[in-house]
């Protein structure tokens, strides 16, 4: 795939390397000829140096044979500006990092494929971490409807040495939840677990969850308060 980022900012260049190592062409568009120089020499990818809502300088990156097209400049104005042009050459993948909220509509009349907001992103994240601190990482999808949960299994918790499927069938485990991923230790590769799947003490699962179960799912696991008594756990021996 080719893809075309306008912006070799920070933001820009890191994408540029990591969509490089997934294998993917890619070329970034930036007034800053350091910038540009760095791109090619550093990351390796290619670099046009110029105003990335220039028609002249997109041709010339060969925007016509893009695949994907990705607003990441410093100005909302401008990021709308390489969208509405990207369209007009028939691009249907188009990426924009927003830095207002004021622009989500007009981002959404441009026909934008994915509108993201780093600032929301940012501090949606920093906030999970003061409210969960037991979660590794929270996602949200849909609107916020729905919660993917990593969650770490420590020597103590109540779900060591259980099955997927015994937890599935405990009552007091969150309804409409699940587990969709499973990662024996920090350097295993994740799993997609099954009924069999027996979660050991030092290993990490990924959670689907709503929003109102996510603080119930982190104590049904022991994770904050009490653990429960022994008695309780045996509940799962089936």
């Amino acid at each position: 795939m080719y893809v075309l980022i306008g912006g070799a900012g920070m933001m820009g260049l890191r994408l540029a390397q990591q969509l490089l190592e997934l294998g993917h062409t890619v070329a970034v568009i930036d007034k800053d000829p350091l910038a540009c120089r760095f791109a090619r020499e550093q990351i390796g990818v290619m670099a046009f140096e110029g105003s990335a809502v220039s028609t002249a300088v997109l041709l010339e990156a060969g925007i016509r044979q893009a695949n994907a097209v990705v607003a990441a400049l410093r100005d909302d104005a401008l990021n709308l500006a390489l969208i509405t042009l990207s369209k007009s050459y028939g691009i249907a993948h188009t990426v924009v990092r927003m830095l207002d909220r004021e622009f989500l509509d007009a981002y959404r009349l441009a026909g934008a494929s994915h509108i993201i907001s780093t600032i929301d992103l940012a501090v949606a994240t920093m906030a999970n971490a003061i409210e969960y601190p037991e979660v590794e990482s929270m996602m949200h999808f849909e609107q916020g409807q729905v919660e993917v949960l990593k969650l770490p299994i420590p020597n103590d918790c109540y779900v060591v040495d259980r099955t997927v499927a015994q937890i599935a069938q405990d009552p007091d485990f969150p309804t409409g939840s699940l587990i969709i991923g499973y990662q024996s230790h920090a350097c295993s590769n994740l799993e997609i677990p099954n009924g069999q799947t027996v979660l050991k003490a030092g290993s990490t699962i990924l959670v689907v969850t709503r929003p109102e179960l996510v603080r119930p799912m982190i104590k049904y696991l022991g994770l904050t308060a009490s653990h429960r008594s022994e008695t309780e756990a045996s509940d799962l021996n089936l």
